[in-house]
């Protein structure tokens, strides 16, 4: 069977428009029919009903659906194992938050070298929405990111947490931090939500950002004010050019580690879990005991 086939049916299962479906997957309309068509032939059911209502999964579509993705899972899978590099007895492909990866990457692979020695690993920093999708697809093993998409397919577990701080060229007061030079930050749906709620007066800044280090270059470029990660805020503060804004909330960010649900007891998998979460509580036990949050 050939991957677009499953590929093109759980698109379509998914947007319920072979319009849509085409456009997403960049053919035409009559592609994804015949490749429709061939599907059903092969299993001998019909698996979409089609009207001017829409197009919908019959009981036999729905039935095949799970199997459908479990069989896309595996064959992404297969094809990255067999490309292991040389001396690796496995590789490993991982999903890591862009704000994360920045900030966290070098120590985090040293703990997963260590750990596993035989096997090779590929970084990809990337956005929640990706991760999860790659997850899915069998595209990537493992990832730590900000925003879990819930899917029956996947696993996600708390990891811990890292905490923004907004940090000043001009004031250490959020009762003077100028609107028109601030960067409001939306590293996350939730980070957002809870930046606009705690700080409303800032929510119109003329520049919105998704990324600490983008904040971080902005601002040494053009000062103002904004959140940042912990430990980049430290060393702005250190560099004599910024101050903490002594008054305003830390937001703190929830990380989750995430999987397909298939690997959520694996020892690879299990020990990658573990990893990150020593990580992150030994950056939590080394902030000032105030500025901790509650265990």
């Amino acid at each position: 069977m050939q991957i677009e086939l499953l590929e093109t049916f759980l698109d379509l299962a998914e947007t319920k428009s072979f319009h849509a479906t085409a456009e997403r997957l960049g053919v035409t309309q009559s592609t994804v029919s015949a490749r429709i068509q061939a599907l059903e032939a092969a299993l001998g059911q019909r698996l979409f009903n089609r009207s001017r209502a829409g197009t919908a999964l019959t009981i036999e579509g729905q039935r095949f659906e799970p199997h459908a993705r479990t069989l896309r899972h595996e064959w992404n899978e297969a094809r990255r194992r067999i490309l292991v590099p040389d001396r690796a007895g496995s590789l490993v492909r991982l999903g890591i938050q862009n704000d994360l990866a920045a900030q966290h990457i070098g120590e985090w692979m040293s703990d997963f070298r260590r750990a596993m020695s035989d096997t090779a690993f590929y970084i990809e920093p990337d956005y929640s929405n990706q991760m999860c999708a790659d997850l899915l697809t069998g595209v990537q093993d493992f990832a730590v990111m900000f925003s879990p998409k819930p899917h029956p397919d996947l696993h996600f577990e708390t990891a811990g947490e890292v905490p923004y701080r907004m940090i000043s060229s001009e004031t250490d007061r959020l009762a003077e931090v100028n609107p028109a030079t601030y960067v409001f930050a939306h590293f996350s749906p939730a980070f957002e939500a809870m930046h606009r709620q705690l700080t409303p007066d800032l929510a119109q800044a003329p520049i919105s950002v998704g990324q600490s280090a983008t904040v971080v270059s902005l601002l040494t470029a053009m000062g103002g004010a904004g959140y940042v990660l912990d430990k980049a805020a430290r060393g702005l503060v250190a560099s004599g050019r910024f101050r903490l804004v002594e008054d305003a909330p830390v937001l703190r960010q929830p990380v989750y580690a995430a999987m397909h649900l298939r690997h959520r007891i694996t020892p690879l998998h299990r020990q990658l879990r573990r990893i990150v979460a020593r990580r992150l509580k030994a950056d939590k036990d080394e902030l000032p005991r105030d500025e901790r949050p509650d265990n």
